[in-house]
């Protein structure tokens, strides 16, 4: 029997690339759109559940959003949790936002969560095979951002850009790890969720409790 109280809980936000596009969303509406292509495997969630034992892990992706724009559901998603994993800025690029911009909204979400007592995580950028050559530069140099970010504020930055990146092709998504050249497969999710991901370290514990029925929560991944 698994012991609720003794889970780590876990909020993943994020965008597309969270949600677990093209086959999963958490939004049941999304899911009800994607119809017979729907795997709930297609989350680096699912398989980081999996891996690592005592984690329950909130699936908070919407697909599309810019950094800013997930930073502006943070507080929702965050509420009972005890750590937090941002993703985000490939939709920035995408748009032809400043990385810059992405860079500071992705700071402000680490430090919120900081802030709130949370053990935090920041995912860096995949390659985007769909938008090479002309996105590289701009992913590059959102992701020293992220790094930095990871060093200044003290905490990990999860290799999402590197472990999905062809060796033989830099800048590009291994053919097998991708499934439409913009967001991982489900061997992608998979190795986003057992190699990539670690455990957010420190953040407060708090035991489980019953929630009224009706009340919103976010997926369980």
């Amino acid at each position: 029997m698994i012991d609720l109280a003794s889970m780590v809980r876990v909020a993943a936000l994020g965008d597309s690339i969270t949600a677990g596009s093209p086959l999963w969303d958490p939004d049941p509406a999304v899911r009800a759109r994607i119809g017979a292509a729907l795997d709930e495997r297609s989350q680096w969630e699912w398989w980081a559940a999996r891996a690592w034992g005592g984690l329950e892990l909130w699936n908070c992706g919407v697909y599309g959003e810019r950094a800013e724009e997930i930073e502006q559901r943070l507080e929702a998603c965050v509420a009972g949790v005890d750590a937090l994993v941002v993703q985000g800025g490939i939709n920035d690029v995408a748009q032809g936002r400043p990385v810059e911009d992405a860079a500071a909204a992705l700071r402000r979400m680490v430090r919120s969560g900081v802030e709130l007592g949370l053990g935090v995580g920041l995912a860096d950028v995949l390659p985007w095979n769909n938008g090479w050559p002309g996105a590289e530069p701009a992913i590059r140099r959102l992701n020293e951002l992220v790094h930095a970010i990871g060093r200044e504020e003290g905490v990990p930055v999860l290799p999402f850009h590197a472990t999905l990146e062809d060796p033989d092709r830099p800048g590009r998504m291994r053919e097998e790890w991708t499934d439409d050249g913009d967001h991982p497969s489900v061997e992608g999710y998979r190795r986003l969720g057992e190699l990539a991901f670690r455990p957010p370290a420190g953040g407060r514990r708090t035991p489980a409790r019953a929630r009224p029925r009706g009340e919103a929560r976010p997926d369980d991944a």
